[in-house]
This record gives C-alpha cells, sequence and structure tokens, in this order.
C-alpha cells in the first residue's frame, strides 16, 4: 500500500503529471484582515523585514530569501507564497501571468497549486535565456522569452487572456520604478473586478530594507495609484505582517 501511495504521489508531482488531476477542495477559506498593529509594534516588523531581507548580503548571508520547490531555485518569502495559495483556491484564476521567471521555481510552485485546485495556467515572461535548462517543464507552464513590456510580447499575452473571467498578474522583473510603472500600465486592463496584480519587492528603496536602491516598486504603485483609481493596495493580503511586497497586492474595485 505504502509503494503504490508513493508511486501515486510521484506521479501527481512529476512534469508529466495530467493537467486534469486534481484534488477536493475543503470548504474552509482563511479570513484576510489587515495587521492592526501599534507603532510600536510596526516598528518591530519592520525591523525584522529589513533583517530578514537584507540577510542575503550579495549572496553572502543567510539565504533567507532563497526558496526551492521540488528542486526548483527561486527568490521568495515563504509567507507571500502561503497567500498566494490561498488566493489561487479562494479566486480560482483561469490564467496567472508571471513577470520574471528567473529558474522556474515560483511557475512551478504556481502550476502545482493549479493542479490541485483543477484549473489555470501560467505564463511566465523573462528575457533571460541563461536559464533555459534548467527551468521545469510542466503542462501547465508557457515560457515567453523577451520583455515584458514589448507590445509583441504583450499582444501574445493579451491573445491567451481572451475569454478568461479571472487572471492574476504577478510582476517580479526589473525593479526599477519605470520598468515596474510601464508594467503597471500595460498589464493593468486584463484583470477583472476584485483581480489582482501584485507587485512584488516593494519593501525595497527603504519600505523597509535596502534604502539605497534607488525608486523602484513602491515608487512605481504610488505613481500608478496617482493616476489610476481602479485599485487599491489590499493590506488583509499582509496579514502574516512578514511579507516582500508591502502595499503590493492590488485589487481592482471599479
Amino acid at each position: 500500500m505504502f509503494q503504490q501511495l508513493k508511486k501515486n504521489l510521484l506521479g501527481f508531482f512529476s512534469p508529466a503529471a495530467p493537467v486534469s488531476a486534481s484534488y477536493p477542495l475543503g470548504p474552509f477559506r482563511a479570513i484576510f484582515a489587515e495587521p492592526n498593529l501599534t507603532e510600536k509594534e510596526r516598528k518591530l516588523v519592520d525591523d525584522f523585514s529589513d533583517l530578514y531581507y537584507s540577510k542575503l548580503d550579495s549572496g553572502r548571508g543567510l539565504y533567507t530569501i532563497v526558496l526551492s520547490w521540488m528542486g526548483h531555485e527561486m527568490f521568495k518569502c515563504p509567507l507571500d507564497l502561503w497567500i498566494y495559495q490561498e488566493m489561487i483556491v479562494r479566486d480560482k484564476p483561469d490564467l496567472i501571468i508571471e513577470v520574471g521567471t528567473y529558474k522556474g521555481g515560483s511557475a512551478l510552485v504556481l502550476a502545482h497549486i493549479c493542479d490541485l485546485v483543477g484549473t489555470g495556467r501560467i505564463i511566465t515572461i523573462d528575457p533571460d535565456a541563461s536559464h533555459d535548462a534548467i527551468r521545469p517543464q510542466h503542462p501547465r507552464i508557457e515560457y515567453m522569452r523577451g520583455s515584458s513590456t514589448d507590445p509583441a510580447i504583450f499582444a501574445e499575452v493579451k491573445q491567451a487572456a481572451e475569454g478568461c473571467s479571472n487572471v492574476l498578474v504577478i510582476l517580479d522583473g526589473d525593479h526599477r520604478c519605470p520598468q515596474v510603472l510601464d508594467e503597471l500600465r500595460m498589464y493593468h486592463p486584463l484583470i477583472s473586478m476584485n483581480g489582482y496584480i501584485i507587485v512584488e519587492d516593494t519593501n525595497i528603496n527603504g519600505h523597509p530594507t535596502y534604502p539605497d536602491f534607488g525608486p523602484g516598486p513602491w515608487e512605481a504603485v504610488d505613481a500608478f495609484m496617482a493616476e489610476n483609481k481602479q485599485f487599491v493596495p489590499d493590506r488583509t493580503c499582509e496579514r502574516f505582517m512578514l511579507t516582500m511586497n508591502p502595499r503590493g497586492y492590488l485589487r481592482r474595485i471599479a
């Protein structure tokens, strides 16, 4: 019996697993609530967030944000990934667009969650081909080579999103403010009411970590919010307090 169970699990999580595989979902849905913190508590969270993130130290530190999923590397906070899992189970997006592939670990996490839910596919975009050989293959994942703001790339993504009732966008590419702002302007029309576009690494440039980075995702969110009233930062997605995306979970309200 154990050998058969092991065989079933290995087959389910293998890259060749059928797209239609799914597990029964339980009825519980987590309550998303914004942390109600005192000034002292907020400082404690910010101090720990800075310590947690900055200990990466250009590859010489504790590798706090260097994670692996099924042996595939990514740069994420585990608590953010848990929020992603809860959002996918709750909202069941038809399409997840990931900007910034790196070695494909995060795309594989998303694909496996979609396997468990029984719906969804992932388009992940990156101009860097140096990791192509080790990026995981999965029937739900489509890799696109190029810039996320290339009109030709976006035309393909937009075509893929046609007919989708719920699209989730995750921006984790070039973190410079102008690039992120261009992505927000380009991709936000794909999001339906109450859907999300997630801007990752809003914590850099002193929010609260890496103060010398310069204008980045946080500033891009500020600029986007100043010109677009259709989205609001959903800080209930920060309920675990430690996040690399403060004010980066943008929900469409209009």
